[in-house]
């Protein structure tokens, strides 16, 4: 299908970069300099970032929710379609998102080659597709209540194994390589199942999944601390998730969503373990502060952030010809128009990769195999603090973007113009 017209004006992102360009120019020939000086070309930089891509959720581009409320935004999408409109544009000013991750049901595919080519349409691809087992879909015969993949009835286990099972179908409908698995399954009493029966069961239905997979597929497990399960989570922490895919086969790998740890984990140091153990499936973005918050990437912890993509750097550079993780934005967003957040994170994620590749690993490598501690961390910090906003920039508008993406995305009226155009939304309680 040819494209349909960019959901913005193309004159309007124009204009505004025209305003921007020699401000920008002058900030990322300044920065330039102050890098040859540290031997490091900021042009090598910019070619790495303009090959550097992450996914959108289709539905982190509506209003999400706490436990309590949700609070409807005026001209939020309301089925795929206007979902895909809403990552068109982030796409569009961003030029760093061009897939887009389903949810399965809440995504109502329908035809999906029409699906397909309504996403090519818009320039959009499709990315790992979800299933979802932690909540009852309507007219469903069993209930999920007391859990799914793990569930101590067999009917329920099969009903969820099938779930997944037509997600990958779907998915490879709509271009799709992935699966991504995540189950509420737990207990919230002591007593309430057995700890280990649990996990055979998950692994049973898991292995009835895992041998569903086309060639060249993976299935990324999702970990998760606790909630919906408050005493006791089935796969709880990367531990658990590394052992079960490692039982899987080698198309099982993790996936780490930085929101679904204990406070205070090291999460960069899951990166090194699992890639150590060639089951780092990928990511999803997203930042937390007191447990799991789905905030916008980089808004609490920038620096968590930047040691994250110190270890993915280093990792592609132990073995550049097997490093290929997924990565995607997940985020609720709560009280802020979400294609303005998503807009942030991509900026803030590639700002992060930009800055671990400022690390100069030949002296790091040095001050740590000598034990020279404040050197090494010198070394980090010294990449840490370079304002790299004119890399990520310049990057964005080369590939056709706009210097300033929130700015351009409120000067082009998007969402007062879907208000008017799409039906509202309920406010129902909890996340949507």
């Amino acid at each position: 299908m040819s494209p349909t017209a960019p959901p913005l004006s193309r004159d309007l992102i124009d204009s505004l970069n025209a305003q921007n360009l020699a401000a920008l120019q002058d900030e990322y020939h300044s920065l330039g300099r102050v890098l040859e000086r540290r031997g490091c070309a900021i042009d090598a930089i910019k070619q790495r970032l303009l090959s550097f891509s992450l996914a959108q959720p289709s539905w982190g581009t509506g209003v999400g929710g706490t436990r309590f409320a949700r609070f409807p935004l005026a001209g939020e999408p309301t089925h795929l379609n206007e979902k895909l409109e809403d990552c068109a544009v982030v796409q569009q000013l961003s030029r760093i998102t061009p897939r887009v991750s389903p949810h399965f049901p809440w995504d109502k595919i329908g035809d999906a080659r029409a699906m397909l080519e309504r996403a090519t349409s818009l320039g959009l691809r499709f990315d790992a597709v979800n299933s979802n087992t932690f909540q009852d879909a309507p007219r469903q015969a069993l209930s999920y209540r007391h859990g799914s993949l793990a569930h101590t009835d067999a009917a329920v286990r099969a009903q969820a194994v099938e779930h997944n099972i037509e997600c990958i179908r779907v998915g490879e409908a709509l271009g799709s390589k992935a699966i991504t698995v995540w189950i509420g399954d737990g207990t919230n009493f002591p007593g309430q199942q057995s700890l280990a029966s649990s996990l055979d069961r998950y692994l049973e239905s898991a292995a009835q999944i895992y041998a569903a997979l086309p060639p060249g597929w993976s299935m990324l497990l999702e970990h998760k601390l606790y909630e919906p399960a408050f005493y006791s989570t089935v796969i709880s922490d990367w531990g658990s998730s590394m052992l079960a895919a490692q039982q899987l086969g080698p198309q099982a790998r993790c996936l780490i969503d930085l929101g679904h740890h204990a406070p205070n984990v090291n999460i960069e140091q899951i990166v090194a373990r699992l890639h150590r153990f060639g089951k780092l499936g990928g990511f999803h973005f997203n930042d937390s502060k007191y447990g799991d918050d789905d905030l916008d990437s980089g808004s609490i912890n920038p620096h968590q952030l930047f040691l994250v993509f110190n270890e993915l750097v280093e990792a592609e550079l132990r073995s550049p010809a097997d490093f290929d993780p997924a990565y995607m934005i997940d985020q609720s967003h709560n009280v802020t128009d979400p294609i303005e957040s998503l807009l942030s994170s991509a900026d803030a994620i590639a700002g992060a990769y930009a800055r671990a590749l400022l690390v100069d690993r030949a002296a790091l490598t040095e001050y740590q195999q000598g034990n020279d501690v404040m050197m090494a961390f010198q070394t980090l910090r010294r990449a840490y603090n370079v304002d790299v906003t004119p890399i990520v920039a310049m990057a964005r508008y080369e590939r056709g973007g706009a210097i300033d993406t929130i700015a351009a995305y409120r000067q082009s009226g998007w969402r007062p113009r879907k208000a008017r155009e799409r039906r509202a939304t309920s406010a129902g309680a909890g996340i949507v």
